[in-house]
């Protein structure tokens, strides 16, 4: 699909089962990079199960072949400016398959109620849904929503990543998490007062509250650095790719 793929073994004191996979950049531009500690050296097998070249992506499987017998699909491919590299839940064997696991449920039902072709589901832009990066936005035309519990300019991301920013939204409930450099996916309000009892000076590493996921909706411009600019007219529910659910990528969170 046109894209440089290297494999670099290193010394780590990662446990025997965290290799990686990432995208990286040199002189020459972004390449997909597989880390591997030496210690898993012989005991990892990566195929290829397809490749779409005209539409630059495939499906990688990395299979662990000593006792564990563990096997991660990855999707990787060219999403509008950037290689993007997705960890892909469930038992997928093609790159279609994998892009459909990669679909919330409300996302599944709202194009299969407006009846979508392969090529119309496999698109950023149809009548059933948006897709900027790993955001899904599905239209809500119906919804009415009180102008002062308008949100502006609000930031959406999952994890450490970065934001997406939303010209207009609409946020309801969720739970309370907080958020600093240092736990970028949030902590409960247990889990925070317990960190500031068994140290206080934890209070000054510059903690967020945050909601944890939230159901959110988006009106408006819908921006991010790596991906062009959408325009939403009327109200769309938010919402986030499957690739948490992945047992191959840490969990994890929805913070707005």
């Amino acid at each position: 699909m046109g894209a440089r793929f290297k494999v670099r073994s290193e010394v780590s004191s990662w446990r025997a089962d965290n290799y990686a996979i990432d995208i990286r950049r040199d002189g020459r531009g972004q390449f997909f990079e597989l880390r591997v500690p030496r210690s898993l050296e012989d005991s990892l097998d990566v195929t290829v199960l397809q490749a779409e070249p005209k539409g630059r992506h495939l499906l990688l499987l990395i299979r662990r072949t000593d006792g564990e017998r563990r096997k991660d699909r990855f999707l990787c491919g060219h999403d509008e400016r950037e290689w993007f590299v997705a960890a892909v839940p469930g038992g997928a064997s093609s790159v279609n398959q994998a892009r459909e696991a990669l679909k919330p449920q409300e996302v599944i039902a709202a194009q299969s109620h407006s009846a979508l072709t392969v090529r119309q589901r496999n698109s950023r832009n149809n009548r059933a849904f948006r897709r900027q990066g790993e955001w899904f936005f599905v239209p809500a035309p119906d919804l009415v929503v009180d102008p002062k519990h308008v949100l502006f300019n609000e930031p959406i991301r999952r994890g450490s990543g970065k934001s997406h920013w939303l010209e207009q939204a609409y946020r309801y409930g969720g739970t309370k998490a907080y958020v600093c450099t240092k736990y970028p996916n949030g902590i409960t309000e247990p889990e925070y007062q317990k960190l500031l009892r068994d140290n206080p000076a934890r209070s000054k590493w510059g903690w967020r509250v945050m909601q944890r996921d939230p159901g959110v909706y988006a009106k408006g411009t819908v921006r991010h650095p790596d991906h062009r600019t959408i325009v939403l007219s009327f109200w769309h529910r938010v919402l986030m790719n499957t690739e948490a659910e992945a047992p191959s990528m840490p969990r994890m969170a929805f913070l707005d």
